[in-house]
């Protein structure tokens, strides 16, 4: 039993003060707290409705009725969710039931932010996260065309390599019909062979310098087509009509950068170097004697060693080429601001700090008014109820003391009337008399 006698120590009197001040605050802060929680909860409905509205495809009424009845359900279960557990989590004493209560707002808010803050977050920067996406394709775009441009202007490069050749056995030529390869002047079949060569390797530079103007055109037309791209990128307006018309011009540049890839000239080069000593056709040796045929023989056989290292040296400066990795295959998928906000979420952690901070603000609530309602707790255990009434709850059960048997006084006054209305004439009754 408590000593009626015994008196507070320092520290419980302190104690018990702290919870009484903490105990009135709670009193005055629960006046207002259901209503701060239903202004959150109903603020994370409407951007969880613009995030919803997003996604849906059709503008029609049931899209409507749809977003509306989806951001509802969010803002209730929002709302009865956390007003369970600012009940009841800092009301339990055991170890058991808090951390089980603990747990159930760690899953709760998991499924809050599963079910809202995701489209929160695409209602406050699903737009910026969509032009992030578009830049993101533009920069993809621009390093596939430098590098199919890159590619075919190497293999624009091996025309000095075809020209060396051809000037080789042009040059080879003028000396055979002069004398001064075979011994013998004119056009005879070293010649013929010489100038065999020579017209293909001037066909084949031909052909690569044909190709240098449709290169230049195309990367102008690449660069006019990004540069459109780039604009609808940060143009003002809804990102939407935008993004439609990125769509459009970015087929264009894939077409550009195709035309690119094919006007690299590099496998023409390499198909050209094998063919070049393959393809001779050998003339019929034409001396008039056995000795100059002999040398014809010896000098045609010289003019195939040369064939052949040119082919090797062609063919290996167009392998260069080939090796050179290609741009990679670019394609614009078009994407949801709710899909761009989750990609991209690196470049927009404060819009997902906001939208996670507005459903889950009631949870620092919960924990901090656990920690107050323990304080309390700390502040009255050890005491009886005696010792823990103030001078206010003193006065007040005084008033109630006096109020029960004013009541009282009240009861035994009418019990008394009625007894005497019921008593018999003559007869004066009163409580206690026969």
């Amino acid at each position: 039993m408590t000593n009626p006698d015994r008196r507070l120590t320092a520290a419980e009197t302190k104690g018990l003060r702290t919870a009484k001040e903490l105990e009135g605050h709670l009193v005055w802060l629960d006046t207002f707290t259901p209503a701060a929680l239903g202004v959150l909860a109903i603020a994370s409905g409407i951007y969880t409705y613009i995030g919803v509205s997003s996604l849906l495809e059709d503008t029609g009424a049931m899209s409507f009725f749809a977003a509306v009845a989806y951001s509802v359900a969010v803002s209730v279960g929002i709302f009865v969710f956390w007003s369970y557990m600012l009940r009841l989590l800092p009301s339990m004493r055991s170890a058991g039931g808090f951390i089980g209560l603990t747990v159930s707002t760690i899953v709760g808010s998991l499924a809050i932010i599963a079910m809202s803050s995701w489209l929160n977050a695409a209602a406050l920067a699903g737009s910026a996260a969509v032009e992030q996406h578009l830049e993101r394709t533009v920069r993809d775009y621009q390093g596939a065309l430098e590098q199919a441009h890159d590619i075919a202007l190497s293999a624009q490069a091996l025309r000095q390599e075809v020209r060396r050749a051809r000037e080789a056995f042009e040059a080879l030529a003028e000396q055979e019909r002069s004398g001064e390869l075979s011994g013998t002047a004119g056009q005879g079949a070293v010649y013929r062979v010489l100038r065999q060569k020579t017209e293909e390797l001037q066909s084949l530079e031909a052909q690569i310098t044909e190709q240098q103007p449709l290169i230049v055109s195309a990367y102008e037309r690449g660069n006019e087509i990004l540069g459109r791209m780039r604009g609808l990128t940060v143009a003002p307006g809804p990102v939407d009509p935008r993004s439609v018309a990125f769509s459009e011009e970015s087929v264009r540049l894939a077409g550009v950068i195709s035309n690119l890839n094919q006007y690299s000239v590099a496998l023409l080069v390499a198909r050209a170097a094998a063919d070049l000593p393959a393809s001779v056709v050998l003339p019929e040796l034409d001396g008039r004697t056995s000795s100059i045929r002999a040398a014809q023989s010896t000098t045609i056989g010289s003019v195939l060693e040369a064939l052949d290292q040119r082919s090797r040296t062609l063919g290996q400066a167009a392998a260069q080429v080939l090796e050179m990795e290609p741009p990679q295959e670019t394609a614009y998928n078009p994407i949801s601001s709710a899909d761009a906000v989750i990609r991209y979420a690196g470049n927009f952690v404060p819009s997902w700090a906001g939208a996670i901070a507005i459903d889950l603000l009631p949870g620092v609530l919960v924990f901090v008014l656990a920690v107050t309602q323990a304080a309390i707790r700390s502040g009255r255990d050890g005491l009886s109820i005696e010792e823990t009434l103030t001078l206010a709850d003193l006065k007040a059960a005084i008033n109630a003391m006096k109020d029960v048997e004013a009541s009282m006084g009240d009861a035994d006054t009418e019990i008394l009337r009625r007894l005497r209305e019921d008593a018999p004439p003559g007869k004066d009754r009163t409580p206690g008399q026969g």
